[in-house]
C-alpha cells in the first residue's frame, strides 16, 4: 500500500486578460509518494511554476482539491493554512531575488523561526541556524554576510536552508538550478538529493532540463499548454515515451557523442493560444500525427499502462 503525502485533483489556475481568461493550469491531477520525486517538465509558460504555487496557495486556485495528508487544503481557514505552511515550502529558481538584500543569511534562515515563534530565546535560533548552515554545506563564517557578497551557489544553499528551517514534510523546487552554472548544479542536486534522504522530504521538482530531471525523479510529468498530456516513472517515460510532445522534447536532449545518431523531431505550426483554448488536443496544431478528431475533441488523460498515463486520441495508431 502506498504513502501518498499530495493529490491533486482537478486543479485549474485561470487569470483574467482583456482578451478573455488565460488557462494557465487547466484540469491537472496527480499524487505525489511520501518521500519521493515528482518532476514536472515542459517548455516556459507550460504552467509548471503555476501548478507549484497554486498547491501551496501561493496563488489561489480557481478550481480543484488539494489534498495534504488527507486534507483538502482550499478548505482551511487562513488561520489554520498559516500553520499548514509549516509543512509546506518553496525553493525559488532565482537565489538572488527571492532573497532580502538587506537581511545577513542569519536573519534569512531565522526569519521563518521567529515568524512562527519556534524557540524561546534567540540564542537557540541561531543554534538551529547554524546547524541549518552546515547541513546545507555554507561555512560558519557566513553567517553575517549578505546575499551580494555571495555566488549563486551559496545563495541557493541559502534559500535551501531557509525553506528547511520550519522542518517541511513536502517542498516545491521550482527550477532551483537554472539559474546555476551546469558544475554548481550538480553540486545543488546532489545536496537536495542528500537532504531528501536524511530527512525524508517529499519534492515536487520543476524544471525544464529533461536530462537533471530524469535523475532526480522518481516519476515524471510532461505539461503542455496547462494540461499534464503524460506522465511515468522516470525510467519508462525514457525508454517508452508515447505521447509525440513528450517524444519531441527526448530527441532534443543533447547527447555527449559526436557519432551517436538521433532522430530529431522537428515541431511545426503554431502555439495554441492559452487564452480561452478550444475543447480539442492542446497540441495537435504542431503534431504530425493529428487528424481532424484531434482539432475538435480533447483527449482524456488516461492510464495506459500501470503508472503510465497520457492524454492522446491517437495513441497506438503510431
Amino acid at each position: 500500500m502506498t504513502d501518498t503525502l499530495l493529490e491533486v485533483k482537478g486543479l485549474k489556475k485561470y487569470f483574467n486578460t482583456p482578451r478573455g481568461q488565460l488557462h494557465a493550469v487547466d484540469d491537472v491531477s496527480f499524487t505525489i509518494e511520501r518521500g519521493k520525486t515528482l518532476g514536472i517538465v515542459g517548455e516556459s509558460g507550460c504552467g509548471k511554476s503555476t501548478t507549484g504555487r497554486a498547491i501551496l496557495r501561493l496563488l489561489e486556485p480557481t478550481a480543484g482539491e488539494i489534498i495534504f495528508e488527507g486534507q483538502n487544503i482550499e478548505e482551511l481557514s487562513d488561520n489554520t493554512m498559516r500553520e499548514m505552511r509549516r509543512d509546506m515550502q518553496i525553493i525559488f529558481q532565482d537565489p538572488f531575488s527571492s532573497l532580502n538584500p538587506r537581511k545577513t543569511v542569519s536573519q534569512t534562515i531565522m526569519e521563518p523561526m521567529q515568524i512562527f515563534n519556534l524557540y524561546n530565546s534567540k540564542e537557540e535560533c541561531m543554534e538551529h541556524v547554524l546547524h541549518l548552515m552546515e547541513l546545507v554545506g555554507l561555512a560558519e563564517r557566513l553567517v553575517n554576510t549578505y546575499p551580494h557578497e555571495l555566488d549563486g551557489g551559496r545563495r541557493q544553499r541559502i534559500g535551501i536552508a531557509r525553506a528547511l528551517a520550519l522542518e517541511p514534510k513536502f517542498i516545491v523546487c521550482d527550477e532551483p538550478v537554472s539559474a546555476l552554472d551546469v558544475s554548481i548544479q550538480a553540486q545543488i542536486l546532489n545536496l537536495m538529493k542528500e537532504l531528501q534522504n536524511q530527512l525524508g522530504l517529499t519534492y515536487m521538482f520543476i524544471t525544464h532540463d529533461l536530462s537533471v530531471v530524469n535523475h532526480f525523479s522518481d516519476d515524471i510529468g510532461v505539461m503542455y499548454l496547462g494540461k499534464l498530456i503524460e506522465k511515468a516513472p522516470a525510467d519508462e517515460l525514457f525508454e517508452h515515451p508515447m505521447h509525440p510532445y513528450t517524444q519531441a522534447l527526448l530527441s532534443a536532449i543533447p547527447v555527449p557523442d559526436i557519432h551517436y545518431k538521433t532522430e530529431r523531431v522537428l515541431l511545426k505550426g503554431e502555439i495554441t493560444s492559452p487564452i480561452e483554448p478550444p475543447k480539442a488536443c492542446r497540441f495537435a496544431a504542431r503534431c504530425r500525427y493529428a487528424t481532424e478528431q484531434c482539432h475538435n475533441e480533447d483527449p482524456e488523460f488516461r492510464e495506459v499502462t500501470p503508472g503510465h498515463f497520457v492524454s492522446c486520441l491517437r495513441l497506438g495508431e503510431f
